[in-house]
């Protein structure tokens, strides 16, 4: 048999039985230069399935290197991703800066965090909404505490906000869709805002997750916060947290995850499922979705005369893969 690169077995010239065959391409070897399909579709495959051998011996050889040489061992390279290649961000936040301190013990979410506010959510959507919107606002609700859902008919946001304030309703979610899918949500802080508009997408129900737990149960859930580091992240971070009651009820096991990446905010709700005194184990709950930030605008909803904090331009803000906002 041919080992690929036109010479013949050694077993086969002394009439043996034929040897294993090998694939070993020459070096200036291109598939692209095979004009048959089929036969340069299956030579790309041997190609691929040949380094995947190299890289992992080469992989193999590194760990026994490491173990010989044993506390000797030099240290193992980072590897190099978008998030730890980030560029610098001047507005990153200090957690010493005296400056930060002052903004968050005086600004729109302060009497939250002072203990001097209860969360009281409403959850509306956009005007006539279709089933799978209902069925999402519906399971939104019941992460949220104290949230309570309302359908719109044709009413305007201007009118539902006064009588959301005049109801001590603490904040307003909009969830707003498209062809029938959720596509948007808006969140306003109230009485004063901000109002930060945010495009959703990937939005899974709780009968679509694999490997789903039990229905949630009626206890507060923890909230983890990660990775808003920057002055806008910390405020989107303040208008996640202002949602949920101060104390959660551990009893419950119960988690509201809002993970920042790349800008891109991924929320997951789990249960905590302890399988021994050191083990612990998290099962997914649902519904899940990701947010992308549009917007942030000062004080409640005004979308004509709203004077705007930041707003998302593609063409002027992502000339990096590696700079975020968030």
């Amino acid at each position: 048999a041919g080992d690929g690169s036109g010479r013949v077995g050694a077993a086969e010239e002394d009439g043996g039985p034929p040897a294993p065959e090998r694939v070993l391409f020459p070096p200036t070897f291109s598939v692209s230069e095979i004009k048959n399909k089929q036969r340069r579709h299956f030579m790309f495959l041997r190609w691929k399935q040949q380094q995947r051998k190299e890289k992992l011996a080469a992989k193999k050889k590194r760990r026994k290197e490491r173990e010989a040489l044993g506390d000797k061992a030099p240290p193992k390279a980072i590897p190099k991703t978008i998030e730890n290649q980030r560029v610098y961000d001047e507005t990153t936040v200090d957690p010493n800066d005296e400056e930060v301190a002052f903004d968050e013990a005086t600004d729109e979410f302060a009497p939250y965090f002072n203990r001097q506010t209860v969360p009281k959510i409403l959850i509306t959507t956009s005007d006539r909404p279709r089933g799978r919107t209902v069925r999402f606002c519906e399971q939104l609700s019941t992460v949220i505490p104290n949230s309570h859902v309302y359908y719109r008919r044709g009413l305007a946001l201007k009118r539902i906000i006064p009588q959301c304030i005049a109801r001590d309703f603490t904040d307003l979610i909009v969830i707003n869709e498209d062809r029938k899918i959720p596509n948007g949500l808006v969140l306003s802080h109230l009485p004063d805002g901000p109002t930060a508009h945010f495009r959703m997408s990937s939005v899974r129900l709780r009968k679509e997750i694999k490997r789903k737990g039990k229905e949630p149960t009626e206890h507060v859930p923890e909230v983890i916060l990660n990775n808003f580091t920057t002055r806008l992240g910390h405020s989107v971070g303040r208008m996640f947290a202002s949602l949920f009651p101060h104390d959660p009820q551990f009893i419950g096991r119960q988690v509201a995850t809002f993970h920042n990446q790349r800008d891109y905010i991924f929320f997951r709700f789990h249960r905590y499922i302890f399988k021994s005194e050191k083990k612990v184990g998290i099962q997914e709950l649902g519904p899940r979705f990701t947010l992308k930030l549009r917007s942030l605008q000062k004080g409640t909803f005004d979308s004509k005369f709203g004077e705007y904090e930041w707003i998302h331009k593609r063409r002027e803000m992502d000339t990096s893969r590696r700079k975020f906002h968030l």
